[in-house]
Parts: structure tokens; sequence; C-alpha cells
């Protein structure tokens, strides 16, 4: 192959990528409707006249999109809310979870799947990630209970759903919560049920890189109506429906979503079959040529995962079928081969940012250091608790975006072509 395009070399890619955030004509109308409406707002409407079709009282697109997206992940009830990081403290608060409470969380992660424990007052307990998956490793989470383990957080990392019935035994046995991050998992399928609907609750992002989108915003799942309820008020400032206005009943914060988002998030689920669909064909085909590169391993597909959404596409890097090229080095050597929007990932476990380590919490190190349960928690620590997860930041895992896999079949091959040009030139990068 041609000289690397580090090096001066043409790159293997030249051709653009699908771009992101994708949109139509139907999109625009229905931002321009609510603008000409003037209710930007979803609580414009009249209480109790929200889901009403009619001319007087045309039905908030928050609504019609919560009541949409829950029933599209086998869920009754849909909440929408700000962001994904706050749908995750707000289904934390419905779910019970009290301060000194503690909560099992992966350390492969966005920060908030731990932030938002803390930010309720209780304690992330970090359990060590699936060599093979990169999600929360079942087998290893009774270990991690004591007697006040009060929720598991499960992370379809990258849109794989978990073992969510091991993870539900292991819940039911010790009486505890299971609340998704499913972040990842639109549309995604596990044993046949979606992903959101496994748990007490789900918390799903339409941040900006999600697969689908409104720049922000989140939404939390659940088919118990007494947890929806409490979400609602904790979305609307301890409000309750068709109560006086200006009457709260729970302490809550503003995480209200707006007209605008709920009109660009009906267009994104409208989408979400089609691009899931086209994410797989593709990720099939990637998944078997990089099996015949030597030292690239996809991340395995379980037998239980029905569907995958792929807003991440893993493959695992071992460097000494590289020559010894690091993982940082290879990443940029791919990039310049035109694969623009490879990643390393995560540079450091959760436990491993400066925030864990020096317990830079609320008002300092409250929560855990007040309570400590008879135990010093040392967040350094788990770093012995948790080699797969170090390897994986360190060493081992390279992402590609789910925009990626909206590119034609020629762009898997490019993909791999690249790779094996990197491999075959790797020792003149050292």
């Amino acid at each position: 192959m041609s000289e690397l395009a580090l090096l001066g070399g043409k790159p293997v890619r030249t051709a653009a990528w699908p771009e992101w955030p994708v949109f139509d004509q139907a999109d625009e109308d229905r931002l321009l409707h609510v603008f000409r409406s003037g209710n930007w707002w979803r609580h414009s409407y009249a209480q109790g006249v929200e889901l009403v079709e009619d001319e007087a009282h045309p039905a908030s697109l928050v609504a019609q999109f919560q009541r949409a997206f829950a029933r599209a992940h086998d869920c009754q009830y849909g909440i929408c809310a700000a962001n994904g990081t706050v749908t995750l403290e707000i289904a934390l608060r419905a779910a019970g979870v009290k301060p000194g409470d503690e909560v099992i969380v992966p350390p492969y992660t966005y920060i908030a799947t731990a932030s938002a424990v803390l930010m309720v007052g209780a304690i992330p307990i970090f359990v060590d990630i699936d060599p093979d998956t990169y999600n929360l490793d079942a087998t290893r989470i009774e270990a991690a209970i004591s007697e006040h383990t009060r929720a598991i957080i499960p992370v379809h990392f990258g849109g794989q759903p978990c073992q969510m019935d091991l993870i539900n035994e292991v819940a039911a046995r010790h009486n505890l919560l299971v609340i998704e991050d499913a972040a990842h998992a639109h549309g995604s399928i596990y044993n046949k049920r979606k992903c959101g609907s496994l748990g007490a609750l789900g918390s799903f992002s339409f941040q900006l890189s999600k697969n689908m989108t409104a720049g922000e915003g989140g939404l939390i799942t659940t088919n118990n109506a007494e947890f929806a309820d409490l979400c609602e008020m904790l979305v609307w400032a301890g409000r309750k429906p068709g109560r006086p206005w200006y009457t709260h009943y729970v302490l809550a914060g503003n995480a209200r979503l707006t007209e605008f988002q709920g009109a660009i998030l009906l267009g994104q689920l409208s989408r979400l079959e089609s691009q899931t669909a086209t994410r797989n064909a593709n990720a099939r085909i990637l998944e078997k040529l990089l099996w015949e590169i030597e030292g690239i391993r996809p991340l395995n597909q379980l037998t239980s995962t029905t569907r995958n959404s792929y807003h991440i596409f893993i493959f695992r890097y071992e460097p000494a079928a590289f020559a010894g090229l690091s993982k940082p080095s290879f990443v940029q050597a791919l990039v310049a081969e035109g694969i623009c929007a490879a990643f390393a990932g995560y540079t450091d476990p959760l436990y491993a940012n400066p925030m864990f380590l020096a317990k830079n919490f609320l008002a300092g190190a409250w929560p855990v250091d007040a309570w400590e349960h008879g135990r010093k928690l040392d967040y350094a620590s788990f770093s012995k608790a948790c080699p797969v997860c170090e390897r994986a930041c360190t060493s081992e895992a390279v992402w590609l975006p789910q925009t990626m896999l909206l590119a034609d079949q020629q762009a898997m091959q490019d993909i791999a072509l690249a790779i094996r040009k990197v491999q075959l030139h790797a020792r003149e990068l050292l």
C-alpha cells in the first residue's frame, strides 16, 4: 500500500461522511408551526387539554413525542426532561434512592451515570465491565452489594443491551431497583424487549451525538404509574397536573422540554427504525472485515441482543499486532487516512477522574465521607478491581461513532483498508 497519509501519502478515503443531524423539510415545517403558534412552551396549553386535538387546543408536541417514544420502547409512560443527566437524577429520586444509599455503576461510561448518584446524595460503587461487551459485568455485581445498596444502573454501552435477565435476578434477590442508563440504546432490543422497559425506570438522552437528537433533551421511561407521576412532578417544579398552578407537592427543579425540541424529536423518532437498520447492516459488514485483521477484535454480540442500536461501534486494538504502536498513535494515523471520526474513547475510568480522586463533590467530600458505613472509600483503589476497564481505556478500545455507520458499504471497506494500511506501515510511526 502507498505511504501513510500521516507521512505525506494519499489517504485511503477522501469521500465525505454522512452529516449529522439528519433533518428535512417536514422538520422545518414543524418548527415553523411552533414558532408561529406562539406556544413555545409545553405548558402554554391550558391544563388538562394538552393531548386534545382540536383547533383551539392543539396537542403539545412534547406530550405527543413522549407518548410515542414510550410506546415505541414497550413502556406505558414517558416523561421528557432537559437532558439525559437530569433524567438519571430524577429517576433515582423517583425510585426512592436517599442520601447514604449505595448505587452500583460501571466505570466505563459518561460521567453522568455516577454524578447523578452523587447529586442525590448517594454513593456510586464501581463494578468492572465485561471484556467481551464493555457492559457492566453482571457476574461481579453480587460481590459489590452491601446492606446499604439500593439500586443498580446498568449502561447499555454503545447500544448493546446489558445482560438484563441476570442483573434483574441479582436485583430481585437483594431487593434492589434497576435503573437503565439507555442514553446509547434508542431502539435497542434485548430478548425481543426494548431497552428502557427492562428495569424499574429507563433514562434516554437526546444530546447532539445521540442516535436521536434535539441538541439536548432526555426522557424517562417506566411502566409504573407511581414512578411516572413522581417523575412528572420532579420535572415540573413539584406540580401535579390538574391541581392549582402555584401549588407544589415535592422539592423539584425545572427540567422541562420546549415545544421546539418536541417538534424536532417527532421527526427524529420517525427515522429511528430505518437508520437503525442501516447501522446494523453496515455493522455486520464491518465486523466481518475487521475480524479478518490480526490484532483487531470487535466487541462480541451477545445472543440475547435482538438488536444493537450501535451508538458506537467499538473494536479492541492489540498494539503487539501493530509493531507496538500505541493506541493514540494508531487512532491518529487512522484519522489521517480519512477515517476522521475514529476516537480512542475514554482516557480514564470514571473513578480515576480528578473529581473522584479528590472527592470534590457537594460541599467537599459529601456525601461519600459523610456515609462511610464503617469503611473509608478510596476511589483510587477501584483500579485493582476493574482491570478490564483499565485496559479498555489505556490500550484497547477504539470507537467509531454511529454517524459512520450511516454511510454506504464502500465506507466500511475503507475503514478496514485504512486499518490494514496502518498495520503495514506501523513501524514507520515508531
